[in-house]
C-alpha cells in the first residue's frame, strides 16, 4: 500500500500494480475512515487479483482526521460532487469501476451513470435509515444503466432480504448475500462463519465481477 497526497482531492491509498488494466474507486462509509480494516481488507484483496484500486476519504472525514473533532458528512449533493471531482482525477472512465462502504457505495451509485464508469460496486448498501424502512433511498436504483454488484449481509438492518425484494431495481443490479452478515458482513457465531469468511466472499465476488465486465 502506498499513500500519496493531492492537494485537490486530498490523500489516496494505493494497492495494486500501478499499470493494472482496471482501477478500483472505493468510498468509506459514513462513521469510518479509508484505511478501516473493512476498507482495508477489501481493498488489499482486490488489489492481489492484479487490479489498481484507489481509496479516498470525502473532505468531512479527512478533517476529522486531521483535528479530531467529529462531525457529519453533510448534504448527499456535496459528497456527490466530492466524488465526481475524485473520478475526473482519474481520467479514463472505461477503465474505472467505483463504489465504497455503505454510504460511500450510496453516493457512487447517484453517479455511476452519468460518469460513464465500467461498473459499480456497492458492499452493505444503506437502502434505507436504520430503524425507518419506510424511507427507501432506491429511486435511482430503478434505472440504473451501470453494470452494478451489491453485496448485502443477510442481517443487515438497512436493508434485509424480504424488504429488499420488494424494491423496484434495475436488471443491471446484481445482489449477493454474505451469509448471517450485519452490515459489516459480520456473522453471528452461531453460524460458524467468521467476518474474514464474509470478507473473503465478498472480494472473490468482487473479483468476479470485474473480471465479467466489458473491460
Amino acid at each position: 500500500m502506498t499513500t500519496t497526497k493531492n492537494p485537490e482531492i486530498g490523500p489516496l491509498l494505493f494497492d495494486g500494480p500501478t499499470d493494472a488494466p482496471v482501477t478500483v474507486l472505493l468510498a468509506h462509509g459514513a462513521g469510518a475512515p479509508m484505511d478501516s480494516p473493512f476498507m482495508t481488507e477489501i481493498a488489499t484483496g482486490i488489489a492481489q487479483h492484479d487490479w489498481r484500486v484507489v481509496r479516498f476519504e470525502f473532505p468531512y472525514m479527512h478533517r476529522r482526521r486531521i483535528t479530531g473533532k467529529k462531525g457529519g458528512p453533510g448534504h448527499a449533493t456535496k459528497l456527490v460532487g466530492y466524488y465526481q471531482s475524485v473520478i475526473d482525477h482519474f481520467g479514463d472512465v472505461n477503465r474505472l469501476v467505483i463504489g465504497g462502504k455503505s454510504m460511500g457505495g450510496r453516493i457512487a451509485s447517484m453517479i455511476a451513470d452519468q460518469s460513464g464508469v465500467a461498473g459499480l460496486m456497492c458492499f452493505g448498501f444503506p437502502f434505507h435509515p436504520r430503524g425507518k424502512p419506510d424511507r427507501v433511498r432506491t429511486a435511482h436504483l430503478s434505472n440504473l444503466k451501470t453494470p452494478t454488484l451489491i453485496v448485502q449481509g443477510t442481517r443487515d438492518p438497512l436493508g434485509l432480504p424480504e424488504e429488499i425484494e420488494t424494491y423496484t431495481l434495475a436488471d443491471t443490479i446484481e445482489i449477493v448475500w454474505a451469509p448471517d452478515g450485519d452490515h459489516s458482513f459480520k456473522p453471528r457465531k452461531s453460524s460458524g462463519r467468521t467476518s474474514h469468511d464474509n470478507l473473503t466472499f465478498t472480494i472473490q465476488e468482487a473479483n468476479r465481477f470485474i473480471d465479467q465486465l466489458d473491460i
